[in-house]
């Protein structure tokens, strides 16, 4: 499997003893976050597989490279691609992984399936949760743990962190910036190309950037995290796709695992799944810097709450004066 972590430094999870060891990512996900970085034929036998993992377990290699309008030679490829030894080991991990989703929805009644034009409210509201809480789920259940300690500890000797994102992910971004801003740590986030880049070029090896995009494509997101990157900063990458192109200019990439559908690019499932990585960032300093982090929670909270019952204050004496 790909690894997430890329720089030099990157730990294993022998170095982590504490940590319990996470828990692998179910095949499909890891198929479905490599898809972009596939060649043509290779991307027909990945669909296909996340289309119909099961009927892909049931098939033969024949089979799967007809319906695929493609080469058994391609289907070979393509499970060496994704780390599988040949065709016969990734059929026997989809039936067992198949065999383990019947299971859990024997428990849970799920709503698959794309919003078409003739679907209800009722149904819109049905798919729209179940890929919401989808989301976060598979982010959860493919975060590589290993590299999420990593981003942590880099993040917690930083001088300054500067988070790029654009269009929706600007909105985590910001999220981001204000969870760290809030237990003491030098945070901005920014969205604007030029100001991102101006940003970036005043970096230095004592500080962090982060990059957020779905895509991992974004374009201002990508030359931010580079210029930072040549400037001598360590980079961090949040991205749905393990081989996109802005995994090329960082250090430590982590991954989520959402799904858009139709009339919802950039919407809730992946923004979702974005605030489920940077949650876990955030919990992960918060305890790595626990006194600080307490101390820095309660004074900005005293902060706002002074303001509060100050604005309260000033309401009923206005009330009693009439």
């Amino acid at each position: 499997m790909a690894k997430t972590a890329k720089a030099s430094g990157a730990s294993s999870s022998s170095d982590h003893p504490e940590d319990p060891a996470p828990a692998a990512p179910t095949t499909v996900l890891r198929i479905r976050a490599l898809m972009p970085s596939l060649a043509p034929a290779e991307q027909r036998v990945a669909q296909r597989i996340v289309d119909d993992p099961e009927g892909v377990a049931a098939s033969s290699i024949t089979q799967l490279a007809e319906d695929c309008a493609t080469s058994e030679a391609t289907v070979i490829r393509f499970c060496r691609t994704i780390d599988f030894s040949g065709y016969r080991e990734l059929r026997l991990t989809l039936a067992t992984e198949a065999g383990q989703a019947r299971g859990a929805r024997e428990s849970a009644r799920e709503a698959p399936g794309d919003i078409s034009p003739d679907d209800t409210l009722v149904t819109v509201v049905e798919k729209i949760a179940y890929a919401d809480a989808r989301a976060v789920e598979d982010t959860g259940a493919q975060l590589d743990v290993d590299v999420l300690h990593d981003v942590i500890e880099v993040l917690s000797t930083a001088r300054r962190i500067e988070i790029y994102g654009v269009g929706a992910s600007a909105f985590v971004a910001a999220d981001f910036q204000q969870k760290l801003h809030r237990i003491g740590l030098a945070s901005y986030a920014w969205s604007d190309t030029h100001v991102m880049l101006t940003s970036a070029a005043l970096l230095d090896e004592r500080d962090v950037a982060i990059g957020v995009s779905h895509s991992g494509a974004t374009i201002d997101t990508m030359d931010a995290l580079a210029e930072a990157r040549r400037h001598g900063a360590r980079t961090v990458a949040i991205t749905n796709f393990l081989r996109s192109p802005i995994t090329e200019t960082a250090d430590l990439v982590l991954t989520t695992a959402a799904r858009e559908t139709t009339f919802r690019s950039g919407a809730t499932a992946s923004r979702l799944a974005q605030l489920t990585v940077i949650d876990c960032v955030f919990v992960g300093l918060a305890q790595l810097r626990y006194a600080d982090s307490r101390r820095a929670l309660e004074t900005t909270y005293q902060a706002v709450r002074g303001l509060r019952v100050g604005r309260d204050d000033r309401r009923r004496i206005r009330d009693r004066d009439g």
